[in-house]
């Protein structure tokens, strides 16, 4: 009996999925394009918001990439397209001592990311994934996207973009998970 070698992109004991299982807690908001706005505020220089007609009007990026779930699916090879959260920084200008990231929904979830993490290259406010718009029931029309980390630091229905100057847990990391969120570390719980 011969085995499959291991795909080098799924870090341990994750596995491949073609669809794109759907986790979340409560109901998902009523947001649409019509409605949709981003405050961005914290230890920054210039705090602003943003709507849909002026996130449209911001430069965006395609990436491909591999984004893993703490509940052990990956999806390989996804296309996700939005804007770099490495310019929502720039617009804010973040203040010296900014450390991490903390993004939030309309219902009171949120999460956080170190800067390394939030504003790697990767790092989106993504609008679409495989040249779809991203769902609602998937956290559109805008979510956050950290595929570095386990996909619960990717926040659904964002609405708020903290800068701060230190970390606070979020929802899931005040009920046991780790707050590293490293796929290939396993930092699933603590």
């Amino acid at each position: 009996m011969s085995s499959r070698p291991r795909d080098p992109r799924l870090p341990p004991n994750q596995h491949a999925t073609r669809g794109w299982p759907v986790l979340h807690i409560g109901t998902p908001p009523s947001l649409d394009a019509s409605n949709w706005r981003l405050r961005v505020h914290g230890h920054v220089e210039q705090p602003f918001e943003l709507d849909a007609a002026g996130l449209d009007r911001l430069p965006r990026t395609e990436i491909e990439c591999d984004w893993h779930c703490v509940t052990g699916w990956s999806i390989l090879g996804s296309r996700w397209s939005g804007v770099l959260m490495l310019l929502v920084a720039r617009k804010a200008v973040l203040k010296a001592g900014c450390t991490h990231v903390r993004f939030a929904d309309p219902s009171g979830y949120d999460t956080s990311a170190p800067l390394e993490h939030a504003l790697s290259p990767e790092a989106l406010l993504a609008t679409h994934k495989d040249g779809e718009p991203i769902p609602a029931i998937h956290g559109g029309p805008v979510r956050g996207f950290v595929p570095s980390l386990y996909a619960w630091k990717s926040c659904k229905w964002l609405t708020e973009i903290e800068f701060m100057a230190g970390d606070r847990l979020g929802y899931w990391e005040q009920r046991g998970y780790h707050n590293g969120a490293d796929p290939w570390r396993e930092e699933r719980l603590v």
